[in-house]
């Protein structure tokens, strides 16, 4: 065909789009719950890299402070005490409950009931009665930094950051005080759902002097990198994790989009490097989580890396879901246009103009797919529908008035 619209100046009119739809995804799934500290239910920092994410507390950080400081007060609790030590949490508490009751100031009955509800996960119920504990030993002269901590750390399970802060503080840079990466981890999390990024960014990084590779510090301190577009700290961070993990799938996902934002700021030889290892990131990440969110991932970072079949045949996993974001249909067509598999192109594409039929985008796509199809008259339906919604744009009457010869015929 005559003057044929070439795939070289097709590429030059979407590059700027593409670009942007596949960085606002990408950016999108950045901002998720999947890499962001959660404020109602925040993940567990803890020095085991293997469980840092998604292991509860346990008693071993609440066991502690109560054996050596949540002992009987003339008596009165050593039953309940015992029921703790022996992780008999319930009937600890119900004891515990019951001394309280009958005597309200008795604010080791309030501690003992307070760590019972820790080790039941009830960190409302614990904050409120660990908060009696210690207003209790206040007045009566007694602090007790067993209580505080612990009630630092029911505050921030409970996602009371603002009250939990302030005693982490307290419990970290006390005198002599040699805080875990646990702790560290906490106050870390706390300030970034506080939005004190640089005093997160300092609690994190007192946790990698404390444990080199605790894959949660390292992952926080790559969002927070990602977030103000440090790219390169970004990936040395995330690198770092996945070392440190190789199963951590939030940091492979996290490391495939810092790969993809770094390398569209990168031209030539270096930009290509960072779109191929965006696209082992996500090669990774999909051994380990090999669903449709990954896959739309996936298929983006193949796009980037030019290898058009393979992104075509992730995005279409994508696709399949029906959860898939309305972009997704919109970049399995230009993969498949890419790929010169033009009936899948328009198959796709036809899906795309169906969910956002407001895109001039899809029909510039759409219209070339058709007229490469041989589909004159649909081709030129398409270009006609982009010059609508872009009338500014000369690309729509020049080829809707070179295919409108052939869609007489």
């Amino acid at each position: 065909m005559k003057n044929f619209l070439s795939m070289k100046r097709l590429n030059a009119v979407l590059t700027a789009s593409v670009a942007s739809t596949l960085l606002g995804a990408s950016l999108a799934s950045a901002q998720s719950g999947a890499t962001r500290p959660r404020r109602v239910t925040p993940v567990q920092p803890t020095t085991d890299a293997s469980n840092a994410a998604t292991t509860p507390t346990t008693s071993a950080r609440t066991a502690r402070p109560a054996d050596t400081s949540a002992q009987p007060a003339a008596g009165s609790t050593a039953h309940a005490f015992s029921l703790f030590q022996q992780k008999q949490y319930d009937a600890a508490l119900k004891e515990a409950k019951e001394i309280a009751a009958a005597d309200p100031k008795n604010s080791e009955a309030w501690k003992l009931a307070g760590f019972a509800e820790i080790g039941l996960k009830r960190y409302p119920d614990a904050a409120d009665d660990l908060r009696r504990a210690r207003d209790l030993q206040r007045a009566d002269a007694k602090p007790d930094p067993h209580t505080e901590d612990a009630l630092a750390e029911a505050y921030f399970f409970a996602g009371n950051y603002e009250q939990a802060l302030p005693l982490l503080v307290a419990e970290t840079t006390r005198k002599d005080a040699k805080p875990d990466a646990a702790t560290l981890s906490y106050r870390g999390v706390a300030e970034m759902n506080l939005k004190k990024t640089e005093d997160a960014e300092r609690s994190f990084n007192e946790v990698l002097k404390v444990d080199p590779k605790n894959r949660l510090a390292l992952l926080y301190l790559g969002q927070m990198a990602f977030a103000r577009n440090d790219y390169t700290t970004s990936i040395n961070m995330l690198n770092r994790a996945t070392l440190a993990d190789p199963s951590y799938a939030q940091a492979w996902e996290l490391l495939t989009q810092a790969y993809m934002y770094r390398g569209r700021a990168a031209a030539g030889a270096a930009a290509d490097a960072d779109f191929l290892s965006a696209v082992r990131a996500s090669d990774s990440l999909a051994r380990l989580r090999n669903d449709e969110r990954t896959a739309a991932l996936q298929g983006q970072a193949l796009i980037f890396a030019k290898q058009y079949v393979r992104a075509a045949a992730a995005l279409e996993r994508a696709a399949a879901s029906p959860q898939a974001p309305d972009e997704t249909f919109y970049l399995l067509g230009f993969a498949e246009v890419q790929a010169k598999n033009y009936p899948k192109a328009v198959a796709a594409l036809e899906q795309a103009a169906t969910k956002s039929p407001d895109n001039a985008d899809i029909y510039r796509l759409l219209g070339f797919s058709y007229e490469s199809n041989k589909q004159y008259a649909k081709a030129l339906a398409a270009y006609e529908k982009g010059q609508q919604l872009a009338p500014t744009d000369a690309y729509f009457k020049e080829s809707a008035d070179r295919v409108r010869p052939f869609a007489k015929q």
